[in-house]
């Protein structure tokens, strides 16, 4: 029978949805134009696109993970990371947003689902559950927004 503990759940999706102490996807992507996503300020260790991309790759990974039995990593570290510092063309840079958007709000829905466990263990993965895999993607997206809001401080364009 599952966990349905509804405020376990509810405070797990407050911190997949960001806020709170951190700056939602939204708002770090606000107002942020393609032509400065592959720039890179002096001693920045990433670009915009970088970042972008290498969350949603690493999001898509946990959230094919947590559905899927057959799914199938990328190569660590060098898969998770785009091969250039710049979009490949506004279109790329639009559907990363948007995929980055969806796959959230997939993970979200896998957490706000009652009918599944949060504790636990993963059908494939002893020792892994669903809410470990949601705590990593929240600990990872905000340590990576975090990253963004900076590198929009150095580039100038962001509003505090």
């Amino acid at each position: 029978m599952p966990n349905n503990n509804t405020e376990l759940r509810s405070h797990v999706l407050a911190l997949l949805r960001g806020g709170s102490a951190h700056a939602t996807l939204d708002q770090a992507l606000r107002g942020l134009p393609v032509n400065l996503a592959g720039r890179r300020p002096p001693h920045a260790p990433h670009t915009a696109w970088q970042i972008l991309e290498h969350m949603r790759i690493a999001q898509s990974d946990l959230l094919e993970f947590s559905r899927r039995a057959d799914h199938v990593s990328p190569a660590f570290p060098e898969g998770y990371w785009p091969p250039t510092p710049a979009p490949p063309s506004p279109a790329a840079w639009r559907k990363c947003r948007a995929q980055l958007r969806a796959d959230a709000r997939a993970f979200q829905a896998l957490v706000a689902d009652p009918r599944r466990d949060l504790l636990a263990p993963l059908p494939h993965a002893p020792g892994k559950t669903l809410l470990r895999e949601a705590l990593i993607l929240a600990d990872h997206n905000a340590y990576h927004l975090g990253a963004l809001v900076q590198l929009r401080r150095l580039l100038g364009a962001w509003k505090s």
